[in-house]
């Protein structure tokens, strides 16, 4: 039988996504995979080279994947789609496809591994909750979240990974798991949708923190911080991400000692694949907000950057709902309040904890 699968976006984790569940094929099972890349060069690589090395240079893709820039060609007749997309981007996307047939009779099984939060009128959102508002009724509290400590580079490379399969429909999250699962890629489902998407836009704003401290760290720039101090971090971190799941709706407290927790979180903080990482160390060893007045110029001239740091975003997002919701989360406001060019980067490092109650 064959497995019709879409993945709707062609950045790294999108690929990395796309070769794990294209390998998975046997002799009872074929599954073929169809990328939907906005950018025609992505899209001829994919096809012509079987490779897509803008995004992740260096890997081999298997013949069962292809790549086109025709949305609707993408996603009609799938029985598995997957949103691949940067959370600005999301949206507009998903606005394309609710003229495709198999989603407007709710025959296409849905899924998200979009990080971050979606502006609305009504404030930032979770991501499921604002797709739900555009999908079909059929769709309601039937998406599946995907998340977990994971980077492209390892994914799509063979490094043993976990990851967590969130929905409140219980089938869904099964077949998704089903569907991703293989023998380096270890996926659990779960209930928790709101805590598992808190976990994974929230986390990145941490990161950025943790490039910054772990840049001066190394450079010298302060003897006060160290490795302890970095623990430290993230255990403040972890804090405010399971304050503000609470306040969300998070239903399990297990989601925030879980891979899509403290797992997610602390891969994000230390890796050297990490964006949102990158770009806290390039605060520090670059000045790289230099150029920009306030947050949201960051943004408008995000792309001058060269990488997206969603940590960015989500730093906005997450001071907006701190304050609707009366929460402490010093770290996480500190940061947007450092993204604004309110307070300089030593400042910031220098009193990060300074207000942080365990």
């Amino acid at each position: 039988m064959d497995v019709k699968i879409a993945v709707l976006g062609a950045g790294a984790w999108g690929t990395a996504m796309a070769k794990v569940i294209a390998e998975q094929k046997s002799e009872h099972n074929s599954r073929e995979v169809l990328i939907w890349s906005f950018e025609t060069a992505v899209r001829d690589d994919i096809n012509q080279n079987k490779r897509n090395s803008r995004y992740l240079p260096g890997v081999d893709l298997p013949d069962n994947i292809k790549a086109t820039s025709d949305i609707e060609e993408a996603a009609e007749g799938k029985q598995y789609i997957i949103y691949a997309l940067p959370s600005m981007f999301l949206m507009d996307t998903l606005k394309k496809t609710l003229s495709v047939k198999s989603i407007r009779d709710g025959q296409s099984i849905i899924s998200v591994i979009t990080k971050g939060f979606l502006p609305t009128e009504n404030g930032p959102r979770l991501i499921l909750e604002t797709m739900e508002d555009y999908l079909p009724g059929l769709y309601r509290q039937s998406l599946v979240y995907i998340s977990g400590p994971s980077h492209a580079e390892e994914v799509s490379c063979g490094k043993i990974t976990g990851l967590i399969a969130a929905s409140e429909n219980a089938k869904n999250s099964i077949r998704f798991r089903d569907l991703l699962k293989s023998p380096r890629l270890m996926v659990y489902s779960s209930l928790d949708v709101r805590g598992v998407q808190v976990s994974a836009a929230a986390k990145n704003v941490i990161a950025i923190a943790f490039g910054m401290l772990d840049a001066m760290k190394t450079m010298g720039k302060a003897d006060m911080f160290g490795d302890g101090t970095e623990s430290l971090l993230l255990a403040a971190g972890l804090n405010e991400i399971q304050t503000l799941g609470n306040a969300l709706g998070a239903t399990h407290q297990e989601t925030f000692t879980s891979i899509s927790g403290i797992g997610d979180l602390d891969v994000t903080c230390r890796s050297v694949h990490g964006r949102n990482r990158r770009f806290g160390r390039e605060i520090i060893e670059k000045n790289i907000l230099k150029p920009y007045k306030n947050i949201d110029d960051i943004l408008a001239n995000i792309g001058e950057i060269g990488y997206l740091p969603e940590g960015v975003a989500a730093a906005k997002y997450i001071k907006i709902l701190a304050e609707k919701h009366k929460l402490k989360m010093p770290v996480s406001v500190g940061l947007c309040k450092l993204l604004n060019r309110e307070i300089e980067p030593m400042d910031f490092c220098k009193n990060l904890l300074a207000d942080w109650d365990m």
